[in-house]
């Protein structure tokens, strides 16, 4: 797979769309776990529709290894801290979710959304194209009113949000998870920008990533130790992440431009708030790493 451009493009199975698949692909392996902290049923079907034979495998016979199980564990947990702030908001009141770079985020089918809420999907056509064909396909029905942006986040996509039926006057609650490592430090201020442009008072917004990007080289070393631990097929993130140190940091940013921010945890914080206990590889991934998982007010 190639590094990235400015103008790259992609589908659900190249250069950043594989992200998605790739993740799905660890949703599926947490949810098939014991004792998983979410259930996403609909993500095996992602990765059968694809075709693609390294995660095919991998559903087919799942390691049962601390390393071979710590991916799935930890996107288990990033899962269900972005289900518990939409559901969260729900409780609240809010009506409009915003799903940024949906990918393969499948929310709107999985969870109890009140009555009169819609969920706008932002991302590329082609994306949500195969999300939608493949959910079909299985007879999966959104559970909240649903909405496609078809848009590159690259462009104005506050122009077709708009144009969809958001109201920029009601409260919202955005996720914007797993994206900002694939943003440049200017892309990342514009997205907020827009954001914040976007949100009436009282809207909510969660951000989170496992971290900045695989770093393939320490976790090779690190699975020495853990042996299964670093297996993403020939996926290569650093072509497709930006350097994090020239970005602000995102609750910098919020605090900056009125945004009451909650305190910032990261992914072994959130196993404990979730009555786990984090295994030693996963602290040990964080440190490599380093989550930072967000919820602001607006």
């Amino acid at each position: 797979m190639t590094a990235r451009s400015d103008d790259d493009e992609w589908d659900i199975v190249t250069s950043v769309g594989y992200t998605a698949l790739l993740v799905a692909g660890w949703r599926a392996l947490h949810t098939a776990s014991p004792d998983p902290l979410v259930r996403d049923e609909y993500a095996r079907h992602f990765i059968a529709a694809s075709a693609d034979p390294y995660l095919t495998a991998q559903l087919a016979d799942p390691g049962t290894s601390e390393g071979a199980t710590a991916f799935p564990r930890l996107y288990g947990v990033q899962t269900r801290f972005f289900d518990e702030f939409f559901m969260s908001m729900a409780d609240g009141g809010l009506r409009q979710a915003i799903i940024v770079g949906a990918g393969l985020d499948s929310r709107a089918y999985r969870l109890a959304w009140p009555s009169g809420t819609t969920v706008f999907e932002i991302d590329r056509p082609k994306v949500l194209e195969f999300k939608r064909r493949v959910l079909a396909e299985h007879g999966a029905e959104p559970t909240a009113r649903r909405i496609d942006v078809a848009v590159d986040l690259r462009t104005d996509w506050s122009i077709p949000l708009r144009a969809s039926g958001f109201d920029p006057q009601q409260p919202s609650a955005w996720s914007v998870e797993g994206l900002l490592p694939y943003l440049t430090a200017a892309a990342q201020d514009t997205l907020f920008t827009r954001i914040d442009q976007l949100s009436a008072p009282g809207s909510r917004l969660a951000i989170g990533a496992l971290g900045s990007g695989l770093d393939r080289h320490r976790l090779s070393a690190l699975e020495a130790t853990y042996p299964g631990l670093n297996k993403s097929g020939d996926f290569d993130f650093s072509n497709f992440t930006y350097d994090q140190e020239t970005k602000t940091k995102p609750a910098q940013w919020l605090a900056e431009h009125g945004w009451s921010v909650d305190p910032v945890r990261t992914n072994p914080q959130l196993q404990t708030d979730y009555g786990r206990t984090p295994n030693d590889v996963d602290v040990q991934i964080d440190n490599i790493m380093h989550s930072e998982y967000i919820t602001a007010t607006r």
